[in-house]
């Protein structure tokens, strides 16, 4: 009996060191996500390709779109690149900015 509580207490520093490490593991997209957002307006080609459902060819629409009409006004003007509709907008409007 003696043998048990002190295994117990000494497997105890490594469930807690697992718990710390496995909540440091969920927080990590959350910090990823608080990264800087993309800003449609002055994004390359590459960085506009990292946001979801975007390719090659969509991000030149967006850089073409841009050079053509002016910078974007709000963030929902994506919608206006043919191709991206709304699915593509939610899919991103946490992530894009046009400040």
């Amino acid at each position: 009996m003696g043998c048990e509580k002190e295994v117990k207490m000494k497997t105890r520093p490594f469930k807690i060191a697992a718990c710390i490490l496995l909540i440091s593991m969920l927080l990590v997209p959350v910090y990823l996500m608080a990264a800087e957002k993309i800003n449609l307006n002055t994004a390359t080609l590459e960085e506009l390709m990292t946001l979801e459902r975007i390719g090659p060819k969509y991000a030149q629409r967006i850089i073409d779109y841009r050079e053509t009409h002016g910078p974007f006004e709000k963030i929902k003007d994506i919608i206006k690149v043919k191709g991206i509709g709304p699915k593509t907008f939610d899919a991103n409007k946490d992530v894009i900015t046009v400040e």
